[in-house]
């Protein structure tokens, strides 16, 4: 399977059951929830949901809204460390479990999540200041 055949063995309906699940994990978690505001949870989700439909081959509502995705840019203004990182991978390994997409689309996304998590580091851990 290649990443613009994702959409297709996915659907719409499939980011947004994942994207959802990964979202719902947010507003308790430790290190994640403090990043979003409240105020915003609802864009934050519509925005990754849309990426990832742009990003896998379909609908370019992400593009027409948001432009380029500019993804280190966007993510600058947020401590992402590896505990960030871990966590994000952590919460959407749940939502994947809640999501049941099929397996081989289910791998590629991983590959590519864990992928963009570690490239988008930008603060060491604190353990690691010493």
């Amino acid at each position: 399977m290649t990443e613009e055949e994702v959409i297709t063995a996915v659907g719409e309906d499939g980011f947004h059951r994942l994207v959802a699940a990964f979202y719902r994990q947010i507003p308790n978690d430790d290190i994640l929830g403090p990043m979003y505001p409240k105020h915003d949870l609802a864009g934050a989700e519509e925005r990754l949901r849309e990426f990832l439909i742009f990003r896998f081959g379909g609908s370019g509502r992400y593009i027409e809204k948001r432009g380029h995705p500019r993804l280190r840019m966007r993510h600058m203004p947020f401590v992402v460390d590896q505990a960030a990182r871990d966590r994000w991978v952590q919460l959407m390994d749940n939502a994947f479990r809640e999501a049941a997409l099929p397996r081989e689309a289910e791998n590629l996304l991983r590959e590519f999540f864990a992928h963009v998590a570690t490239f988008l580091i930008n603060r060491q851990s604190p353990q690691h200041d010493q």
